[in-house]
Protein backbone atom coordinates (compact mmCIF):
# COMPACT_ATOMS: atom_id res chain seq x y z
CA UNK A 1 0.00 0.00 0.00
CA UNK A 2 1.13 3.41 -0.90
CA UNK A 3 1.38 6.40 1.68
CA UNK A 4 0.18 9.19 -0.96
CA UNK A 5 0.80 12.92 0.18
CA UNK A 6 -2.53 15.06 0.46
CA UNK A 7 -3.01 18.77 1.34
CA UNK A 8 -6.39 19.81 1.64
CA UNK A 9 -8.29 23.44 2.42
CA UNK A 10 -9.96 23.46 6.08
CA UNK A 11 -12.96 21.57 6.42
CA UNK A 12 -12.73 19.82 3.40
CA UNK A 13 -13.79 16.60 2.70
CA UNK A 14 -10.61 14.08 2.39
CA UNK A 15 -11.18 11.26 -0.29
CA UNK A 16 -11.91 7.77 1.22
CA UNK A 17 -12.74 4.12 0.24
CA UNK A 18 -16.45 3.38 1.17
CA UNK A 19 -16.01 -0.52 1.67
CA UNK A 20 -12.98 -2.81 1.92
CA UNK A 21 -13.48 -3.70 -2.22
CA UNK A 22 -13.63 -0.27 -3.90
CA UNK A 23 -11.49 0.47 -5.92
CA UNK A 24 -12.21 4.24 -6.19
CA UNK A 25 -12.61 7.10 -3.53
CA UNK A 26 -15.36 9.86 -3.46
CA UNK A 27 -14.22 13.59 -4.67
CA UNK A 28 -16.36 16.11 -2.74
CA UNK A 29 -17.36 19.60 -3.86
CA UNK A 30 -15.77 21.98 -2.33
CA UNK A 31 -18.06 25.22 -3.05
CA UNK A 32 -19.39 27.92 -0.67
CA UNK A 33 -22.94 27.84 -2.33
CA UNK A 34 -25.21 25.26 -4.77
CA UNK A 35 -24.14 25.11 -8.43
CA UNK A 36 -27.47 24.54 -10.39
CA UNK A 37 -26.05 22.92 -13.84
CA UNK A 38 -28.19 22.83 -16.03
CA UNK A 39 -28.51 20.41 -19.15
CA UNK A 40 -26.06 20.76 -21.43
CA UNK A 41 -24.11 22.54 -19.43
CA UNK A 42 -20.50 22.06 -18.05
CA UNK A 43 -18.97 22.70 -14.57
CA UNK A 44 -15.65 23.06 -13.21
CA UNK A 45 -15.85 22.01 -9.56
CA UNK A 46 -13.18 22.19 -7.10
CA UNK A 47 -12.38 19.64 -4.75
CA UNK A 48 -9.96 21.80 -2.33
CA UNK A 49 -7.57 19.57 -2.45
CA UNK A 50 -3.99 18.33 -3.59
CA UNK A 51 -2.26 15.57 -3.92
CA UNK A 52 1.74 14.66 -4.43
CA UNK A 53 1.60 11.49 -6.25
CA UNK A 54 4.72 9.44 -7.11
CA UNK A 55 6.29 8.86 -10.45
CA UNK A 56 4.78 5.64 -11.27
CA UNK A 57 1.42 5.97 -10.37
CA UNK A 58 -1.67 8.44 -11.84
CA UNK A 59 -4.91 9.03 -10.47
CA UNK A 60 -7.78 8.75 -12.32
CA UNK A 61 -10.81 10.84 -11.93
CA UNK A 62 -13.96 9.53 -12.94
CA UNK A 63 -17.76 10.12 -12.64
CA UNK A 64 -19.94 8.37 -10.28
CA UNK A 65 -22.03 5.63 -11.75
CA UNK A 66 -25.00 6.71 -9.57
CA UNK A 67 -24.99 9.95 -11.03
CA UNK A 68 -24.41 9.19 -14.17
CA UNK A 69 -27.24 6.66 -14.83
CA UNK A 70 -29.97 8.49 -12.43
CA UNK A 71 -29.27 11.89 -13.27
CA UNK A 72 -27.00 12.24 -16.60
CA UNK A 73 -24.03 13.76 -14.68
CA UNK A 74 -20.94 12.46 -16.71
CA UNK A 75 -17.05 14.16 -16.97
CA UNK A 76 -16.94 16.09 -20.05
CA UNK A 77 -13.54 14.23 -20.95
CA UNK A 78 -14.65 10.83 -20.21
CA UNK A 79 -11.81 10.07 -17.41
CA UNK A 80 -9.61 12.61 -16.31
CA UNK A 81 -5.93 12.00 -15.80
CA UNK A 82 -3.95 13.47 -12.93
CA UNK A 83 0.00 13.06 -13.61
CA UNK A 84 2.29 12.61 -11.11
CA UNK A 85 4.08 15.89 -11.34
CA UNK A 86 0.94 17.78 -10.74
CA UNK A 87 0.65 19.52 -7.50
CA UNK A 88 -2.26 21.99 -8.14
CA UNK A 89 -6.17 21.19 -6.72
CA UNK A 90 -8.30 18.64 -8.43
CA UNK A 91 -10.95 20.05 -10.14
CA UNK A 92 -13.72 17.94 -11.66
CA UNK A 93 -15.01 19.07 -15.05
CA UNK A 94 -18.83 17.98 -15.01
CA UNK A 95 -21.19 18.15 -17.65
CA UNK A 96 -25.39 17.77 -17.69
CA UNK A 97 -25.99 15.15 -20.06
CA UNK A 98 -29.49 14.60 -18.64
CA UNK A 99 -32.85 16.19 -19.26
CA UNK A 100 -33.25 18.02 -16.21
CA UNK A 101 -31.32 21.03 -14.07
CA UNK A 102 -28.91 18.98 -11.54
CA UNK A 103 -28.12 20.50 -8.06
CA UNK A 104 -24.26 20.34 -6.55
CA UNK A 105 -24.37 21.16 -3.13
CA UNK A 106 -21.59 21.58 -0.65
CA UNK A 107 -19.62 18.38 0.14
CA UNK A 108 -21.77 16.62 -2.30
CA UNK A 109 -19.93 13.46 -3.75
CA UNK A 110 -19.03 14.57 -7.29
CA UNK A 111 -16.73 12.01 -8.52
CA UNK A 112 -14.63 9.26 -7.87
CA UNK A 113 -10.63 9.17 -8.11
CA UNK A 114 -8.65 5.68 -8.28
CA UNK A 115 -4.50 5.33 -8.34
CA UNK A 116 -3.54 3.46 -11.06
CA UNK A 117 0.34 1.95 -11.58
CA UNK A 118 1.68 3.15 -15.45
CA UNK A 119 4.06 1.98 -17.69
CA UNK A 120 6.82 4.33 -19.50
CA UNK A 121 7.60 3.09 -22.95
CA UNK A 122 9.96 3.63 -25.85
CA UNK A 123 8.50 3.07 -29.85
CA UNK A 124 10.50 1.26 -31.99
CA UNK A 125 9.58 1.79 -35.65
CA UNK A 126 9.09 -1.19 -37.53
CA UNK A 127 7.99 -1.67 -41.37
CA UNK A 128 5.44 -4.68 -40.12
CA UNK A 129 3.54 -5.65 -36.90
CA UNK A 130 3.42 -9.72 -35.86
CA UNK A 131 0.56 -10.77 -37.21
CA UNK A 132 -2.65 -11.99 -34.55
CA UNK A 133 -6.39 -13.94 -35.48
CA UNK A 134 -8.02 -10.01 -35.25
CA UNK A 135 -5.56 -8.22 -37.24
CA UNK A 136 -6.66 -4.62 -37.94
CA UNK A 137 -10.52 -6.16 -37.43
CA UNK A 138 -11.93 -2.97 -35.12
CA UNK A 139 -15.31 -1.08 -34.64
CA UNK A 140 -17.84 -4.12 -34.35
CA UNK A 141 -15.82 -6.49 -36.96
CA UNK A 142 -16.89 -9.61 -34.46
CA UNK A 143 -20.76 -8.84 -34.92
CA UNK A 144 -23.09 -7.98 -32.17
Amino acid sequence: MYKIKIKAKENVMLPKYETSGSAGMDLHADIKETIELKPGKRVLVPTGICIGLPEGLEAQVRARSGLAVKFGIGLVNGVGTIDSDYRGEIKVPLINWGDESFSIAPKDRIAQLVICKYEKITWESVKVLDETKRGSGGFGHTGI
